[in-house]
């Protein structure tokens, strides 16, 4: 695959889950990471919607899956998904970490707060 703006394989995931939840004590969905800066943020269904938010305050336009078993990415300035190149790991958040979580902050009425 040719280098795509946005994407810079070589720079790690910011952790294994959404900066801005875990500085809030919040919980997400799933979790995407910005192919170019590496900033995990939380899916669009989550309350908080800050994966998106991150490409807005910053332009970054390319995010990758955060999720066991998925490898999809999603440029936002084109609106379509791609297939993109290996980026440095981890590729997904631990295994253990159930989705929604984390476990600990997650409601019980969850599926009430999420955006469809």
């Amino acid at each position: 695959m040719s280098e795509r703006e946005g994407v810079d394989p070589s720079v790690p995931p910011s952790g294994p889950g959404c900066v801005e939840c875990e500085e809030a004590g919040g919980w997400w969905v799933h979790l995407r990471r910005c192919a170019q800066c590496g900033h995990v943020g939380c899916c669009d269904s989550s309350p908080a919607q800050h994966a998106t938010a991150h490409w807005r305050a910053t332009g970054h336009p390319v995010i990758r899956t955060y999720e066991p078993g998925e490898d999809w990415f999603w440029d936002f300035g084109a609106e379509s998904g791609f297939l993109g190149p290996q980026l440095a790991p981890p590729l997904q958040h631990p295994e253990d970490q159930p989705a929604p979580g984390p476990a600990d902050r997650v409601p019980d009425d969850w599926r009430d707060h999420i955006h469809r």
